[in-house]
């Protein structure tokens, strides 16, 4: 066979190899977000998670179970934008100037069930005062039962669909990032990221957390 013959089929061979190459390396990006997300998932519906102000944090744990970072020492909220429940096009950046209290639950969680009314109560309550309740829906594969969850508690406050986590791996590590579903994070008037819990939250201890940061001027 001339070598004029024989190039092709080296080419094929090559082309083969390349393709085999492509298709790993997507498997394995795709087996590593998978691990992201499942990390999260193992945690969810607990009763808190281990946090504290060592290391680079910067953040503080109070007796109630809530993490607090000085006004100084914030770090941005990170992108959390996309399609509500409804469908509707939503960016947390848009609601900059409002102290946003943000919710991460699932129609699944119980604890997530148990906060509700305490969430749609005080989010009616501080509406006139500038506070902006956003929820984020993860782990429903599709939005019938989140829907439905928020027609059986009343739940007026868009929450963004977020099926697969994507949005909760967008909180840097050693920020004051969601570990646990429910999670509540406080975002000040600056967009930045003032307090959160890993717990289901009552009313009291939901106003408490939500207090000094409304009071900042």
């Amino acid at each position: 066979m001339s070598a004029a013959c024989r190039a092709p089929q080296r080419h094929d061979r090559t082309k083969k190899r390349s393709d085999r190459t492509d298709r790993t390396r997507r498997r394995a990006a795709l087996l590593t977000a998978g691990a992201a997300v499942a990390a999260l998932v193992l945690t969810a519906c607990g009763s808190g998670g281990t946090s504290g102000g060592s290391g680079d944090t910067n953040f503080v744990t109070g007796k109630n179970g809530v993490d607090t970072v000085a006004k100084g020492e914030r770090t941005a909220a990170p992108d959390l934008s996309g399609k509500t429940l409804d469908g509707k096009q939503l960016d947390v950046a848009g609601y900059k100037g409002k102290v946003v209290v943000l919710n991460m639950w699932g129609s699944w969680c119980a604890p997530c069930r148990a906060e509700a009314p305490n969430l749609v109560k005080v989010s009616e309550d501080l509406a006139d005062q500038g506070v902006q309740f956003i929820g984020i829906n993860t782990r429903d594969p599709d939005v019938g039962p989140a829907k439905a969850f928020e027609k059986s508690y009343d739940v007026k406050y868009p929450s963004l669909y977020d099926p697969t986590g994507k949005l909760l791996l967008r909180f840097e590590k050693g920020t004051l990032n969601p570990q646990t579903i429910p999670s509540t994070v406080v975002i000040d008037r600056e967009g930045k990221l003032a307090a959160r819990t890993l717990q289901a939250l009552s009313e009291k201890n939901l106003r408490k957390m939500i207090a000094p940061v409304l009071a900042e001027k």
